[in-house]
């Protein structure tokens, strides 16, 4: 049982970037089952970008899921960015969950944008002023609404879709003064309190591709940045070997693991 998955992030789009990665994209039914979107879709979260979005993202062939990112979010209009993705068929999530038949079993995909605050050792606590608070309280909120999505899917193969990063691995080339604003260890301990097989985000685009959870989970920064490409796609399954790589021509890289 095989079920490949097609991710990146931070692709920003604007009306100047409209049709860039179209071309890939059309590709994706030869190599993969899914589209996942890690968040940063937009440059400042208009909806005049979102429709640029859904331009783009929409109407392919394959089901299209993402989350939103802090771009996303600028311009407060999040209400009609959601709007526009998902009258294109884009799937959003925050806090929830999809599951989706794909020919190599049911694929559960649970999402958040996820939020700052650090990892073990060097991280922002609940105290002090109402503003830290508050900052830390977004942090485990997110971070506690993707572990019960990721609980409470029935499938065959579980992911984690978020934009900030669930650990420090993959934030590696970043300035280390900022890792707290990329992502945060809550994210990774919800990601290890289900079965989740792969987790994938973005945000960092001088990070690292590679890291794991604390509990073993593979982690992969797909930001567009750090893949250099229109998407990576990854097989999940459990016949085949660990990160085993392949090229798939120009429109990504080919990830497999059991």
């Amino acid at each position: 049982m095989v079920i490949r998955i097609a991710a990146v992030g931070d692709v920003h789009l604007d009306k100047d970037v409209v049709g860039r990665f179209r071309p890939a994209l059309e590709e994706l039914p030869e190599c993969a089952d899914v589209l996942l979107l890690a968040g940063d879709l937009t440059r400042h979260g208009t909806e005049a970008e979102a429709r640029c979005v859904a331009e783009e993202f929409g109407g392919l062939a394959v089901p299209v899921v993402t989350v939103l990112g802090n771009h996303d979010h600028q311009c407060d209009q999040v209400p009609q960015v959601v709007k526009v993705l998902e009258d294109a068929g884009i799937t959003v999530l925050e806090g929830n969950g999809v599951v989706l038949d794909c020919a190599g079993g049911r694929l559960g995909i649970a999402g958040v944008k996820g939020f700052g605050g650090g990892f073990a050792g060097r991280c922002a606590s609940d105290f002090g002023e109402p503003e830290m608070k508050a900052f830390v309280r977004t942090t485990n909120e997110s971070a506690e609404a993707l572990g019960a999505a990721l609980r409470s899917l029935d499938c065959d193969m579980l992911v984690a879709l978020t934009h900030y990063s669930p650990v420090p691995d993959t934030l590696a080339g970043e300035p280390l003064e900022i890792y707290p604003f990329l992502g945060s260890y809550q994210l990774g301990q919800a990601i290890d309190s289900a079965p989740t097989a792969l987790a994938l985000h973005g945000h960092a685009h001088a990070g690292t591709e590679r890291g794991t959870t604390p509990g073993g989970v593979r982690v992969r920064n797909v930001a567009h940045p750090v893949i250099k490409q229109a998407y990576s796609v990854f097989h999940v399954g459990d016949q085949l070997d660990t990160d085993q790589v392949s090229p798939i021509g120009q429109s990504g890289s080919q990830r497999s693991w059991s």
